[in-house]
């Protein structure tokens, strides 16, 4: 990867740690497509990216575009189970417990341990239970 793109993608990162969305939000917008353009593209580096600007949209409750981000993480780099995770919370808020289910799946199938996607699963299930047996 150019270094130019790496100095972005860590300013970015910087930002993000800092709260900094907007200019965070503004790097990453930045970086994603000239990292999506380049031969030399890092499907790890563009996957962190697309998810942590899901999570800024997610804080901003615009799910649909964060979905898209978390689809595009999980596009770029299949074995990174956050956005797995993050997508899940998002199909689990909106009801969409079928969807929310294989998110938190895939989340563990790629990381046994990873509590919060087994605490999402646990949760999803007893909701998607109850709404069944409400007859909803």
């Amino acid at each position: 990867m150019a270094e130019e793109h790496l100095k972005i993608f860590r300013a970015a990162n910087v930002e993000f740690e800092k709260q900094n969305f907007k200019r965070a939000e503004e790097l990453y917008n930045i970086f994603i497509p000239s990292c999506a353009q380049s031969r030399e593209r890092d499907a790890a580096y563009l996957a962190t990216a697309y998810n942590n600007r899901g999570q800024m949209k997610y804080f901003r409750v615009d799910f649909n575009d964060a979905v898209e981000d978390y689809t595009a993480a999980i596009q770029a780099d299949g074995q990174f189970e956050v956005p797995f995770y993050n997508r899940g919370l998002i199909h689990y808020r909106l009801g969409f417990f079928d969807n929310a289910i294989r998110d938190f799946q895939q989340a563990l199938k790629l990381k046994e341990d990873f509590e919060d996607a087994k605490v999402g699963l646990q949760r999803t299930l007893l909701d998607q239970r109850d709404k069944i047996n409400r007859g909803y």
